[in-house]
């Protein structure tokens, strides 16, 4: 029998504890998992689908498995995930994704949060689940996750997260929920810089950063060249919207010093501003958003910085519930749904990371995936 063919994955999920009792292990635990991330991989979404792929490839899945047993059933997939012990396995995906990326290039990594909304058991009483992840920008890879706890918010998660994360040379950006002097001092503390969101939500703070821009525009014309504001204006067209962002950023050292005598925040060396026009034929709608920044940054990096943010919407988010059907998902049985997240996240890194001739959706992939057990392989083997 050939060795499993994902040799970075499979060590670190090789040392996951298994749940079950030893009289019940007819199938070892890494045969299961490898199995599941397959089938998530080839487009599969329930235990049944899984289970089915499964069978469907099982001389394949013997190849390089241990199967003594042949292809667990559906129940066994339901009970092994709804056992298993989510905490470490999201340890064991970030443990690989360490493996495979060693040191990270200096990027943006933005931490955003997520409800599977179709987790949620009324009859038991139980909520939809909420995971907040770690997505690097550049190399769009989801790093990262922690589940938030119940009756709970995101910002008793993000501090679990970032301690997974290193961050040395990066940008963290988070919106207003992660706008906390705690979760400032601890990206310091591990050399990473943040740009963080401000709103309401924060009033007397958001007042001062407001009234920073306000002295700073009234002496304008008195200023030096090089007083500590920069601008930048980025213009975007399409589908009849035209979006004009003006970004500001004052390091103006009287400004910041007043500033940090009111706030006391933790490594602050900039404020920023965007100031968002959106024009939809005869509609014109203006938004100005505020920024706190560890780091000065050139405006048109810091507006680059923002943007960049939002992909974790659109290139996480958005796909797992558009590609991988994950709202509409009903596992709910004890821990199921929270490791069948990260193994979405564990198939959505393996299929970012696999090169193609040409420019195709993850859709794509996932039915040749399913198709062809040549390019699966090459998947489980990506780079």
């Amino acid at each position: 029998m050939d060795p499993i063919p994902a040799c970075a994955l499979t060590t670190q999920f090789a040392q996951l504890p298994d749940p079950r009792v030893e009289r019940t292990k007819r199938h070892p635990l890494l045969s299961i998992i490898t199995i599941a991330l397959c089938a998530v991989i080839a487009g599969a979404d329930s235990w049944d689908s899984i289970a089915a792929f499964g069978e469907l490839r099982a001389r394949w899945f013997a190849s390089f498995l241990e199967i003594p047993h042949g292809i667990p059933s559906h129940d066994t997939f339901n009970r092994v995930f709804a056992a298993l012990d989510p905490d470490a396995f999201r340890a064991a995906f970030a443990a690989w994704m360490q493996a495979i990326t060693g040191v990270l290039p200096a990027q943006v990594i933005a931490l955003d949060g997520k409800t599977v909304r179709g987790s949620h058991d009324r009859a038991r009483g139980k909520s939809a689940i909420h995971l907040v992840s770690a997505w690097a920008t550049a190399n769009q890879l989801v790093l990262a996750q922690v589940k938030v706890d119940d009756k709970s918010n995101e910002i008793t998660a993000l501090p679990q997260l970032l301690q997974q994360l290193a961050l040395s040379g990066c940008i963290v950006t988070i919106d207003a929920m992660g706008c906390q002097r705690a979760i400032a001092a601890q990206i310091v503390a591990q050399h990473g810089d943040y740009v963080l969101a401000l709103k309401d939500n924060q009033p007397t703070l958001h007042a001062d950063v407001h009234e920073c821009f306000a002295q700073v525009a009234a002496a304008v014309s008195t200023l030096p060249p090089a007083a500590g504001v920069d601008h930048a204006t980025t213009t975007d067209k399409g589908h009849g919207r035209l979006e004009i962002r003006r970004q500001t950023v004052l390091s103006e050292p009287e400004m910041l010093a007043w500033l940090q005598e009111q706030q006391h925040w933790p490594g602050l060396a900039a404020v920023g501003r965007v100031e968002a026009e959106r024009r939809i034929g005869e509609q014109v709608s203006h938004e100005t958003r505020y920024y706190l920044l560890s780091r000065v940054l050139p405006a048109a990096a810091f507006g680059a910085a923002v943007r960049s943010h939002w992909g974790i919407e659109n290139q996480v988010h958005w796909v797992l519930d558009m590609t991988f059907g994950e709202d509409r998902s009903r596992v709910r049985s004890k821990h199921a749904a929270e490791n069948l997240a990260v193994l979405r996240h564990l198939a959505l890194n393996l299929l970012r990371r696999t090169p193609t001739r040409r420019p195709v959706s993850l859709k794509a992939k996932r039915l040749a995936a399913g198709w062809d057990t040549d390019y699966l392989l090459e998947i489980l083997q990506a780079p």
